[in-house]
């Protein structure tokens, strides 16, 4: 993915000889590619590491999975024990 990036820009730096329009599209291009890396953790951070960016995503993920299990474990262990207690009824 990355290279076919790299020839798209090098082609549109190349048009730009033509009709410098293209050198704003190649411009565009890049800084899109460069933000887009960053805003996925993929960049450095302001502290010059991107290891920060990888932690509070890896929390955040995290965070998300305990509110998950918090939230549905209370409700299903509450449903199973319904069902126990109906399975004992019908034994009976």
């Amino acid at each position: 993915m990355f290279v076919l990036l790299l020839i798209l820009i090098m082609v549109l730096f190349g048009f730009g000889f033509l009709n410098p329009i293209w050198w704003v599209a190649a411009a565009v291009l890049v800084y899109g590619a460069t933000s887009y890396g960053r805003d996925r953790g993929g960049g450095r951070s302001g502290s010059g590491s991107s290891d920060l960016g990888d932690y509070r995503d890896y929390q955040g993920r995290r965070n998300r999975q305990e509110r998950w299990d918090r939230r549905y474990s209370r409700q299903n262990r509450a449903r199973w024990r319904r069902e126990d207690r109906r399975d004992r009824e019908h034994r009976r």
